[in-house]
């Protein structure tokens, strides 16, 4: 099941009560007051605000791989203009000092450290 497509956040939305869900999801509505079976994809809104953020300063454990030497990441939990659920994701070229909680940001991509392209948060072009 695909969570990113290019620069777009994949979820999925019951068509019964209409609640957003990511990561992606089938088989029943996760929303404990609907009975709702039929999922369909839905691509996410792009744009969010910091709900809260933080920075990463110690490596992460195997099987993930770490930059040689590690430099500390940040990341970001956003809250999604349209859906209103919060993503969480790292943020490309800023720190925490760059961020405060309500900033608007963007999706972006960026790789990782193995070569991975994964979805990022940024600032709004």
């Amino acid at each position: 099941m695909t969570w990113f497509d290019g620069i777009d956040l994949l979820g999925t939305r019951c068509t019964t009560c209409q609640a957003v869900f990511f990561p992606p999801h089938h088989g029943f509505c996760r929303d404990p007051l609907c009975e709702g079976e039929d999922l369909v994809e839905h691509r996410l809104s792009r744009r969010g605000t910091v709900w809260s953020y933080t920075n990463a300063c110690y490596p992460p454990p195997a099987p993930f791989v770490a930059a040689e030497p590690y430099e500390p990441v940040t990341l970001a939990a956003v809250e999604l203009d349209e859906e209103r659920i919060v993503v969480l994701g790292q943020v490309k070229d800023l720190t925490v000092d760059d961020l405060s909680v309500g900033m608007e940001v963007e999706l972006t991509a960026g790789t990782l450290a193995d070569g991975h392209a994964v979805w990022m948060w940024g600032l709004p072009r």
